[in-house]
């Protein structure tokens, strides 16, 4: 074979070979690169994912609670089921859970528990019965749904999820709200399964303080404003904000000692005693109900959080304490906004409650000094 014709062999073939080894050194190349910025992104994410705040306060009710009237037993077993409930719902948002389930998990711990006026834990009606209300709110579209004047639901504030997201509703009430819990699948329970001794005991030193007061007044009205204040409050909350940046709120209440007339307060009534917003800020309320209904405390705190860039601190203080106190509306809130700050105002001897996120260890408090 001639040279000439050797060499353009030996060329071609090394061509070829360069050509090929080209391809798949590029194609080598392009995959380490695909995967590098694959596990860049992913690792981006991760980050961001932790950095992204998040946060979760809870309230079990705000009233005349004062240290002399706990044995050390009570005030441990009411501090570590106020934990047990934050870490419940903290638990939710840490694993990258929704706001909203957040404070579902943490409310039904509290609904479960005879030490709060909420679920297992309800007061009595005049009577002798009881009537649960509860309402729910998700601060991304300001969707919401509440229920009042239940008394054969075990979790008022499951069925006021459901109602938020499985009917054109906002709020139903009584036997019709029990209609739509049928139809959700959800048992009707006993009314008695709310019943505790220590809230009937409340119930029959209501009546006869109401007794003592018509005797002078003749007036039902006018006997029920003079009972004291801690017959006219309890509720529990939740105000949480996930990792994606979601506000939520929700409150449940067995309502007021001794309420006539099918009385319902600011638990299930949305901007009064539960508001959330993505914007703003979200709140759970506890106190005496008219004045929060009257003063819309709620959607008032998240307003001037939006309107007037105050600080939930400081709408908080306004609200609560310039603005409710002064007219005699006691009670306290709980508010989280958008950035994972919280705070906890109330303008009581105490007020339970709980708090904890990704740069707070977990808070329990009962006082005022804590």
């Amino acid at each position: 074979m001639p040279l000439i014709l050797v060499e353009k062999i030996r060329v071609t073939i090394q061509s070829k070979f360069n050509t090929k080894f080209k391809k798949e050194r590029t194609m080598k190349k392009t995959f380490l690169l695909s995967v590098l910025a694959s596990g860049c992104l992913t690792l981006s994410t991760q980050a961001l994912s932790e950095q992204a705040p998040f946060a979760i306060a809870i309230h079990g009710g705000a009233g005349t609670i004062e240290k002399a009237k706990f044995t050390p037993e009570q005030e441990k077993a009411y501090r570590a089921k106020l934990a047990e409930a934050v870490e419940a719902g903290y638990s939710v948002l840490e694993k990258g859970g929704e706001s909203l389930d957040a404070i579902t998990t943490a409310i039904e711990v509290l609904e479960q528990s005879p030490y709060f006026n909420a679920g297992r834990g309800a007061v009595y009606t005049y009577d002798g019965s009881h009537e649960l209300d509860a309402s729910i709110m998700d601060g991304r579209n300001r969707q919401a749904g509440a229920v009042a004047g239940v008394k054969h639901i075990e979790s008022p504030i499951q069925l006021a999820r459901l109602v938020m997201d499985n009917s054109v509703h906002v709020m139903l009430s009584g036997q019709g709200a029990e209609e739509f819990a049928k139809e959700q699948g959800v048992a009707l329970i006993e009314n008695n399964i709310f019943d505790t001794k220590h809230r009937y005991e409340a119930l029959l030193k209501a009546k006869q303080k109401l007794e003592k007061e018509k005797a002078t007044s003749k007036n039902y009205q006018a006997a029920h404003k003079a009972l004291p204040t801690n017959y006219k409050m309890g509720t529990v909350g939740a105000v949480a904000l996930d990792k994606n940046g979601n506000l939520a709120a929700g409150t449940s209440t067995g309502g007021m000692t001794a309420k006539r007339f099918g009385r319902i307060g600011d638990s299930p009534v949305i901007g009064a005693g539960t508001f959330a917003e993505n914007d703003s800020c979200a709140v759970s309320a506890t106190g005496h109900g008219e004045y929060f209904i009257r003063y819309s405390v709620a959607s008032d705190i998240c307003a001037r959080v939006k309107y007037q860039n105050k600080t939930i601190e400081q709408a908080g203080d306004e609200v609560i304490n310039q603005v409710l106190a002064p007219i005699g509306g006691t009670g306290g809130v709980i508010i989280v906004d958008a950035k994972g700050h919280i705070s906890m105002p109330f303008n009581t001897s105490g007020m339970y409650r709980a708090s904890k996120s990704n740069t707070q260890a977990t808070f329990v408090g009962i006082f005022k000094n804590q």
